[in-house]
């Protein structure tokens, strides 16, 4: 990408014209679905149907430069790929990650569970990668820069749909106060993709009466984020979804001698998680039993417990090393177009980076090997953080990588929540979804 990529100013709205437009858009979200359960309402992450409030969501879309959302589209095969090449070297996973498992008991189990599945030459002949990579535009350097690549659980492919769709009928009304046009906001079928995707897979496993299951936590607030998805299958394609969280599988469940996986009498084809990718998910030995019975059985997973790994920050780190995308990729304008998008990437056994990092820990994020968001360690806390992991000495550091801060442009906005409209400063992201399936 070029050096001088300008990157548009978002529109002034008149905050009175704001309020209104924010009255219409959480109407549209109660007419369209677009929706959450409330805080308010203890049922509401249990009982479908109680307890719905608007998703949070921006009033106008961000801007962003459209070569920029012309390469992270490019980016998203490519990145699809490299996931399934990384997950059949199963020595690259166990050894990249030897040093975490030490220091973190989560990616231990993780490991202990995939190295049992390579002992008995587990073959995963169907897979299948429900992915999303997310990008934000530094203004240091003009450059997209990968934030991380999710790879279990991806969230928001539903209510984002929407979201989309929800900023184009907003402009289409509004378009004489803002001056944008419909068509520059772009389609979103991240919804319907991803259940075609699932689709794919129920019919290559080819049992008819077979189900999908949807892996999900106990009390799940996002809900219909994950019921847009159960509704396509079910309208577009006939395939039934069950929710299950793992405590229940674990009840629930069998293997059958010939792989088949059962629950509750259920043949299942494909097994979608949407939970499973925290430490509290598995509160006890029964959601890791679960998990392990669910590798051990001939369903569809996604993600299998490789594809899981592959997500890790340490396997990002790792990726970003020299000459180690050669490994998996042969195509050499392929590995340039990953390589441009990585940000620095350092393990913390290197003691000039780290020495740095104290010193200036306004220039470095570190991020601990956990995924779900909120766990990054910025400043002055990361100053603090590395100091104190030095002095404990050992294996702790493994724990972390550090990553390059990316300081995106803030633009002015307008968030509504609880039917309020607020305005402030905002950095955005750019998340773009990749479906993989062979």
């Amino acid at each position: 990408m070029s050096a001088a990529v300008p990157v548009p100013a978002p529109p002034q709205v008149d905050p009175a014209a704001a309020r209104e437009m924010a009255r219409e858009a959480a109407a549209w979200c109660a007419l369209h679905g677009l929706v959450v359960g409330d805080r308010a309402d203890p049922r509401s992450a249990t009982v479908p149907g109680v307890g719905l409030v608007h998703a949070p969501f921006s009033l106008l879309p961000a801007h962003l430069p459209e070569s920029v959302w012309r390469q992270a589209c490019e980016l998203a095969p490519i990145f699809n790929k490299l996931v399934d090449r990384v997950s059949l070297d199963g020595k690259f996973l166990q050894d990249s990650l030897s040093k975490t498992r030490q220091v973190d008991d989560f990616t231990s189990r993780l490991l202990e569970i995939h190295r049992k599945m390579v002992e008995i030459n587990k073959e995963e002949n169907i897979r299948l990668g429900l992915h999303r990579s997310d990008y934000m535009l530094d203004l240091e350097t003009n450059s997209l820069l990968q934030i991380e690549l999710n790879t279990i659980s991806t969230s928001f492919p539903g209510l984002g749909s929407l979201v989309s769709n929800l900023h184009r009928t907003l402009i289409n009304q509004y378009g004489h106060l803002l001056s944008l046009e419909p068509k520059r906001v772009p389609g979103n079928v991240a919804s319907s993709k991803f259940a075609e995707a699932l689709a794919r897979a129920w019919a290559e496993f080819n049992v008819d009466s077979a189900v999908v299951m949807m892996i999900v936590q106990p009390e799940e607030r996002n809900m219909y984020d994950q019921y847009w998805l159960t509704n396509h299958l079910k309208e577009s394609y006939g395939i039934t979804t069950i929710r299950k969280t793992l405590s229940q599988v674990e009840a629930e469940g069998q293997v059958l001698p010939e792989g088949t996986l059962l629950v509750d009498g259920k043949k299942v084809a494909v097994v979608y998680y949407r939970a499973g990718y925290t430490p509290n998910d598995y509160p006890s030995e029964a959601e890791w039993s679960a998990r392990l019975l669910i590798e051990q059985s001939c369903a569809v997973k996604c993600p299998s417990i490789s594809y899981h790994l592959v997500g890790t920050k340490k396997i990002q780190q790792e990726l970003a090393k020299p000459n180690v995308l050669e490994r998996f990729l042969e195509n050499k304008e392929e590995i340039a177009k990953l390589r441009k998008c990585f940000a620095g990437l350092w393990s913390l056994d290197d003691e000039e980076i780290v020495k740095t990092a104290i010193e200036k820990p306004e220039l470095f994020v570190l991020k601990p090997q956990r995924e779900g968001g909120g766990n990054n360690i910025y400043g002055l806390d990361l100053r603090e953080t590395l100091t104190r992991l030095q002095k404990e000495g050992g294996d702790a550091l493994a724990a972390y990588i550090l990553m390059q801060r990316i300081f995106p442009k803030a633009s002015p906005a307008y968030l509504v929540r609880g039917g309020i409209c607020h305005e402030g400063l905002v950095i955005s992201e750019l998340g773009i979804y990749g479906a993989y399936l062979r």
